[in-house]
């Protein structure tokens, strides 16, 4: 089949619009569409800094505007959710379940997240923990005092915080549900009593769906974007690609100037048809959590949208070139900033700490207008609704956006 030919602004906007950011809400969000946000990117990534909103509540606000926050936490409860490790620790439609079943299984080969060591070391307490947990129901690792005289902190977890963490990788814990984003274990079999491993697809055919759905969610790909997605292969997927292509499953594209071809899923042809026949037209503009699927393959966002992103929050404050938390800004198709910011929720204040814009962007009224509304939704969904912006590079470019606000 002739592959299909996309310029550069056509395969961005095909992969906006399979990923849900090519246009701007038109209509109040409810509760369900939550759950096919997930479903329509695979994911909902899971990060637990809040100088803003958390990084999964932001990344469906881009995608839904308003929307309540309890209903992500309401889908886990009702088990239309589930919690486990994908492109990393992430909230899936629980009919994927199966899908990370082989991981469950294996789970020395989740790295740092598993350790065989410390299931052995700690056998007979861990028993208890779970003996305790059969007994007394679902539990927080606050539950647990710290007893070893450490002050704690991610890389030095209480041994009860190790264990259910380990307990969780290998699939004989589960998330039931948060309180205050913490999460509450308890065993798999109360969370999914009617699961059984026969259900469970073969390797062969788990590989072959994960790569699918990653390319269903990108809308257009590389071959070497898609590994990353579902955290599935570090280099080429398996199955290699072109085999599908052979066989129909996906249909192969090219883009202007590039060398390598890329991949779309058959359920993206007419979209892909539209970007071709340059119909698709971005107009959203909105603000983007640096965990979203849209940035946070660095190397993608690069490659496709010449967006050269990183997130300092790791980077000592000396070294950071824009700030902690920097969040991409989204515009008619384009990346074209980043912003620092901070909701001071006490005071009702959404502070701007910086905002750049990316060198060679083009500044309007029109640009300064729409982001402005942008930065007053944003607030208002904060309860931070008075916007105060520090800085701005340029600088001219924040008398605009003053003025429009």
């Amino acid at each position: 089949m002739t592959a299909i030919q996309l310029s550069l602004p056509a395969a961005r906007a095909l992969q906006l619009a399979a990923q849900g950011l090519l246009n701007p809400v038109r209509k109040k969000a409810v509760k369900q569409d939550v759950l096919a946000a997930i479903r329509q990117m695979g994911l909902l990534q899971i990060d637990t800094i809040h100088v803003v909103a958390r990084s999964p509540y932001l990344v469906l606000w881009s995608r839904l505007g308003s929307y309540q926050q309890s209903w992500l936490d309401e889908l886990l409860e009702e088990r239309q959710l589930f919690e486990y490790w994908a492109h990393e620790a992430s909230f899936l439609p629980i009919e994927d379940y199966g899908l990370y079943r082989h991981r469950m299984i294996d789970p020395g080969s989740m790295g740092w997240k598993y350790s065989a060591k410390w299931m052995e070391q700690h056998a007979a307490t861990i028993e208890l923990l779970l003996q305790h947990i059969r007994q007394h129901g679902p539990v927080r690792s606050a539950d647990f005092k710290r007893t070893d005289g450490k002050s704690g902190g991610w890389w030095e977890w209480k041994p009860e915080k190790r264990s259910l963490e380990v307990l969780f990788t290998a699939g004989r814990l589960m998330i039931a549900r948060r309180h205050n984003f913490h999460r509450i274990y308890d065993l798999a079999e109360r969370i999914l009593p009617d699961w059984d491993d026969t259900r469970m697809p073969s390797t062969e055919e788990t590989q072959r769906t994960l790569l699918l759905k990653a390319v269903q969610a990108l809308g257009v790909a590389k071959a070497s974007w898609i590994g990353d997605y579902f955290r599935t292969a570090k280099s080429r997927p398996s199955p290699d690609p072109e085999t599908l292509v052979e066989d129909g499953s996906l249909l192969r594209a090219t883009v202007d100037d590039w060398q390598q071809p890329l991949y779309i899923h058959p359920a993206h042809r007419e979209l892909a048809l539209a970007a071709a026949g340059g119909l698709l037209k971005p107009s959203a503009t909105c603000l983007l959590s640096p965990f979203d699927p849209l940035v946070w393959d660095r190397k993608r966002a690069l490659e496709l949208f010449d967006f050269d992103y990183r997130l300092e929050c790791y980077t000592p404050e000396a070294k950071r070139s824009y700030g902690y938390f920097t969040l991409p800004i989204l515009h008619r198709g384009a990346l074209v900033g980043r912003l620092d910011a901070k909701a001071h929720r006490g005071q009702g204040v959404f502070q701007v700490k910086a905002l750049y814009l990316e060198p060679g962007t083009r500044t309007s009224q029109r640009f300064a207008t729409e982001l402005a509304a942008t930065l007053q939704r944003f607030a208002s969904w904060h309860g931070t609704p008075q916007v105060v912006i520090d800085q701005c590079t340029p600088r001219a470019f924040r008398t605009m956006l003053r003025a429009a606000l």
